[in-house]
């Protein structure tokens, strides 16, 4: 990030391979979630279990 104002093609190929064109999946859209909590911290549920 700090390097991506004055070179952005390192940026641009980190964000190219996580993107996904499966947006509209909704177990691609649930690990997403999942992911999220988990970076939050929050652990108690898993989408999967509810």
């Amino acid at each position: 990030m700090e390097r991506s104002p004055v070179k952005d093609r390192e940026i641009k190929y980190i964000l190219k391979e996580a993107l996904t064109e499966k947006a509209g999946d909704r177990d691609i859209f649930m690990k997403g979630i999942d992911a999220s909590y988990d970076y939050e911290g929050f652990s108690e549920y898993k989408m999967e279990d509810l």
